[in-house]
């Protein structure tokens, strides 16, 4: 591939929606970050930490067939859908298979979305330093009709927007200032991000058993101290019977005899530890003021450093 893969720009979050006519808002979809690179005679499909995707999503490997650009980077978010709303468990049962055979048999039982919403390079010329507007514009002119790809739609309330999005249980909006320009690698406030649901991605240091499998996780952050730090345990979300009889078998092959957490976790009685080395997806209401998660629960199991699980700044 003649194209060098970049870090994609990313939003910062805000608790309020901006205002002000420089602001656009779209839905911030709950999938994979997904950069789609096309040279001229082929595509490569790379998600946020530069790992190539092509294979796992064959729905859009071939850029020509949803972008009329000669050659062009698109971003966006590959989604699937349950019940009609954005998936991030279903995505990754899409995202975490590397075997032909199955990808080619769950295309058919989960579809996906490529939803774009921005364009980067076009026809040989960076795009980066165009303001958003602009690039939105070019990027509305270059997509061709495909059934598995979308522009992300703007609007103009954000305010309006969020509250549609709580009303429909999405897990909130994006803000962009129309004049920014697209800076890899960066994360500032031209883009600001409000959450409906919190989550974050933490680091399993334990887990307890009933009857033999695994029913709930000891999940940790690490601190600055560079200590695996206890914020609460989850056994409720979108894991499958076959998802915790897979973790059951890890936890054992895992199994540690050293507790990996700075201090005693609240719920100790029955824990097995483990070495910290899975990361999950967590969903969870809000934190508490001893410093752990309330009503958190388990999108997925993710393909992540467990160093990248930092306790947040307070």
């Amino acid at each position: 591939m003649k194209l060098t893969p970049i870090v994609p720009f990313e939003p910062v979050i805000a608790d309020l929606p901006p205002a002000g006519e420089q602001w656009i808002a779209q839905i911030k979809w709950d999938g994979v970050r997904v950069l789609s690179y096309y040279d001229g005679s082929s595509t490569e499909l790379i998600n946020r930490r530069q790992n190539y995707r092509t294979k796992q999503y064959p729905e859009i490997a071939a850029a020509e067939s949803y972008c009329k650009a000669g050659s062009a980077i698109l971003d966006g978010e590959v989604i699937a859908l349950s019940e009609g709303k954005p998936s991030f468990h279903e995505v990754m049962r899409r995202d975490s298979l590397r075997k032909e055979s199955a990808i080619a048999s769950t295309v058919r039982q989960i579809p996906i979305l490529y939803m774009v919403f921005d364009i980067l390079y076009c026809n040989g010329v960076w795009t980066l330093d165009l303001p958003f507007l602009e690039r939105r514009s070019l990027l509305e002119e270059m997509l061709r009709p495909h059934p598995h790809v979308q522009a992300v739609p703007s609007y103009n309330d954000p305010a309006a927007l969020l509250a549609a999005a709580r009303a429909q249980g999405l897990e909130g909006i994006v803000c962009k200032d129309v004049n920014s320009v697209y800076s890899p690698g960066g994360k500032d406030k031209r883009w600001l991000k409000c959450k409906i649901i919190s989550d974050l991605n933490a680091v399993a240091g334990g887990v307890t058993f009933r009857d033999g499998t695994v029913n709930a996780v000891l999940l940790g952050l690490y601190g600055d101290d560079g200590r695996l730090h206890y914020i609460g345990h989850a056994g409720t979300g979108k894991m499958t019977v076959k998802d915790w009889r897979e973790l059951t078998a890890l936890s054992h092959r895992l199994a540690a005899q050293d507790m990996p957490f700075a201090s005693l976790p609240q719920r100790v009685k029955g824990a097995f530890w483990i070495r910290p080395e899975l990361v999950f997806k967590i969903h969870f209401l809000e934190w508490t003021d001893s410093g752990t998660l309330r009503h958190p629960s388990i999108q997925a199991r993710l393909d992540l450093s467990p160093s990248e699980c930092r306790l947040p700044k307070r």
